[in-house]
């Protein structure tokens, strides 16, 4: 499977979890590296657009995620 196309852009990787990496790596094999449709952040960030997609999002927070989108 392909890795997400936001991969080298997503915030919350490339800035919220870089004193995190044991985590950061975790949660990447399993939503950027893996099943990156059932990210919350891709959706919002396809939905909304990537300035609607908050910071401290994560990506199993699929809840918050249809919140946002309505």
């Amino acid at each position: 499977m392909p890795n997400c196309e936001m991969i080298e852009k997503c915030i919350f990787f490339n800035d919220k979890m870089a004193n995190k990496p044991g985590t950061a790596d975790m949660m990447k094999k399993s939503y950027c590296q893996g099943n990156w449709q059932e990210c919350a952040r891709y959706k919002v960030c396809k939905s909304l657009g990537r300035e609607k997609v908050p910071g401290d999002l994560f990506p199993s927070q699929m809840d918050r995620a249809k919140t946002l989108m309505g």
